[in-house]
């Protein structure tokens, strides 16, 4: 249960992030923003649980959670942000 708590923590801060991010001209609309920064948080949270030593996100403490949140609502900005700046470079030509 505390495993699928934060990855929705991570998908949903991820999102978050993702909008954040779409609020530069890199913007690929709101669903595709929060598309891709739902599965940018969650590839980014889990990564860092793995490395911070809690594998797969199975602690439920204010660090854990606190990492999760960070680290989801970074990974949907930038995984958002690429591809938007992709997506830019490529309508110019």
């Amino acid at each position: 249960m505390e495993m699928l708590i934060n990855v929705l923590v991570q998908i949903i801060s991820g999102a978050v992030g993702g909008n954040v991010a779409g609020m530069t001209k890199q913007s690929l609309g709101t669903g595709l923003n929060t598309l891709l920064g739902g599965v940018g948080g969650l590839v980014l949270g889990q990564l860092l649980s793995a490395l911070t030593g809690t594998p797969g996100g199975e602690a439920l403490d204010v660090a854990a959670v606190g990492g999760n949140i960070l680290g989801g609502g970074v990974g949907g900005a930038v995984l958002t942000w690429v591809v938007g700046f992709i997506k830019q470079k490529l309508d110019a030509k």
